[in-house]
């Protein structure tokens, strides 16, 4: 059975390769680093689903930074 962490790595890593994939059918040749900076890309800051998705994101590593942090300090 998988730890709540390696879960929540899967779950990161699942949705870095889910946004990739979408940025990629937006704007072809983009990199995982491009994804990080979409506003150097219209086609991805413009479009509605990239941004949820980056959304989704942004919240698995808040969820991750936060849960690292109270491993360290337990």
């Amino acid at each position: 059975m998988a730890t709540f962490d390696e879960t929540l790595d899967q779950m990161v890593t699942q949705q870095q390769q889910k946004l990739l994939r979408l940025a990629r059918e937006l704007a072809p040749g983009v990199t995982p680093e491009d994804i990080r900076n979409p506003q150097d890309f219209p086609q991805l800051v413009n479009d509605p689903l990239f941004n949820y998705e980056d959304g989704v994101l942004a919240g698995y590593l808040s969820v991750q930074m936060a849960w690292r942090a109270s491993q360290r300090q337990a």
